[in-house]
């Protein structure tokens, strides 16, 4: 996360808490007459940064500036004309203003806020002891566990922490447990649209699981932390989008899983009895059955994750007794120790072999899926017969044997058309076209002669003159 990334979740808190405030006026807010204001801390950074002689633009608009919006509630009392406020609500942003301006880089978000910070913003927040006050922080960065249990000692102030979750949404608590719920709504800025969406994004990122197996909503909702009502929709909502998810219910639990693509006209007035007994039936549809084992196999793996996770569970306890036992040099303690590791890797081994029994029945199930969708294929398919395959095979190659003789035809045609149109005069006359290139060139060999000096000419050199005898050679002359 970068400092861009922060600014952006303070806008999409802050829109949020515009549009949830407004909703609330007279019914979760007291009061008839509103006003709401907004306000930063622009001024307060730009003194920090004259402060550091930090004089720089891009700085000051990467840097959060803790935002805020602030609504108050008045009503007018009978015995006078005037205004009384009844309530303020706060939805404000905290970001470590310093630690940007100081320390901080573009690249980074920065530290979570610790305790002192926060109660010292919400101190600054409080704008008067005798009204009621409902202020929502959200820090872009997160908590410390610190601040998570941090209670402001301060009258009238209800207190909501906001932050981001890392399965994407807002984690919103209470700085007790006995805060009123609708609060923890109110200040969620994620409407419930976009909890669905968020849960059919999940569905469809996790497709492969549902080749195998399937997502239960509870499951869902709670590694998503949205309601399971949420989850339902956000099930219901991917079903209906593609013909081969189906969304059903075993044990009480709505499971999402893939089956056999139907119509949407289904009878639903069929009983439970005649839906066992057409299941097992020779004949019947393949769709209601590939969907009825889909949705067994669906209930069967979830059943085996969650043993997965329980094996998890006390593989983690084992580990931690070991190492106790390891700690700890008194042999009485060792005894009891080892006496709960044995005990444990029993229960391991007992999870072990319930299992790998569900990984067989969803083998078989597999199976028969997989089987009972080859016969639908093929029967939708609707492959003509042999015979009609036979019949038009024999068409096809009497229709070939025919348009190779009309190619042949047609060719001999071009050939008798081509000797009519090109005679030999012509191609002697296509010829020439070609020939000039080599006297053309001869020509420019011969237009730029090489000048040489003149020489005299000798008597002999000369035009019609005989050529020279042979010089004889010479007789030495006596000494």
């Amino acid at each position: 996360m970068n400092s861009e990334k922060v600014i952006q979740l303070e806008s999409e808190f802050l829109s949020g808490m515009e549009v949830n405030f407004e909703k609330a006026k007279g019914q979760l807010l007291h009061g008839s007459r509103w006003w709401m204001g907004r306000q930063d801390e622009a001024d307060r950074l730009r003194s920090l940064m004259a402060r550091h002689k930090k004089f720089d633009r891009r700085l000051l608009s990467q840097t959060p500036k803790n935002r805020r919006v602030v609504l108050h509630g008045y009503t007018r009392p009978w015995y006078w004309f005037g205004k009384k406020r009844v309530g303020v609500a706060i939805a404000s942003v905290l970001s470590p203003i310093e630690w940007h301006v100081l320390e901080g880089q573009p690249d980074q978000s920065g530290p979570p806020i610790s305790s002192t910070e926060l109660l010292d913003h919400v101190r600054s927040l409080h704008i008067d002891p005798h009204v009621p006050h409902i202020i929502g922080i959200c820090s872009p960065t997160g908590y410390t566990p610190d601040a998570l249990e941090a209670r402001p000692e301060m009258s009238n102030v209800t207190l909501v922490l906001v932050e981001p979750a890392e399965a994407g949404g807002w984690r919103v608590v209470g700085d007790t447990s006995n805060v009123d719920s609708r609060l923890i709504e109110l200040f969620d800025p994620e409407d419930v649209s976009g909890k669905v969406d968020r849960v059919a994004d999940y569905v469809e990122a996790n497709g492969a699981r549902l080749l195998t197996g399937g997502l239960s909503a509870q499951s869902v909702a709670e590694h998503l932390d949205v309601p399971v009502k949420i989850a339902e929709q956000g099930f219901e909502k991917v079903a209906r989008k593609d013909p081969e998810l189906h969304a059903g219910r075993q044990d009480g639990e709505l499971l999402i899983y893939r089956g056999a693509a139907s119509e949407k006209q289904e009878s639903y007035s069929m009983s439970m009895v005649d839906k066992i007994r057409q299941l097992f039936s020779r004949d019947g549809d393949e769709a209601q059955k590939i969907n009825e084992l889909s949705k067994r196999r669906a209930s069967l793996s979830q059943r085996r994750d969650r043993m997965y996770d329980d094996i998890g569970q006390l593989e983690k306890r084992e580990a931690d007794l070991m190492e106790q036992g390891k700690k700890n040099k008194s042999q009485v303690a060792r005894r009891r120790i080892a006496a709960q590791v044995a005990q444990l890797r029993k229960d391991i081994i007992r999870h072990n072999a319930t299992t790998n029994m569900l990984n067989t029945q969803i083998n078989i199930l597999s199976t028969d899926i997989h089987n009972l969708t080859l016969i639908q294929q093929g029967e939708v398919a609707s492959l003509p017969s042999t015979e009609d395959l036979t019949e038009n095979a024999v068409k096809a190659e009497e229709m070939l044997e025919t348009l190779q003789a009309d190619a042949d035809m047609v060719g001999s045609l071009d050939t008798g058309i081509s000797d009519m149109l090109t005679s030999d005069e012509e191609l002697a006359i296509l010829k020439e076209f070609e020939e000039p290139e080599a006297p053309a060139k001869a020509a420019t060999d011969t237009a730029a002669p090489v000048r040489e000096e003149a020489k005299p000419v000798a008597a002999d050199d000369a035009p019609g003159a005989e050529p020279p005898e042979k010089e004889k050679p010479r007789e030495p002359e006596a000494s």
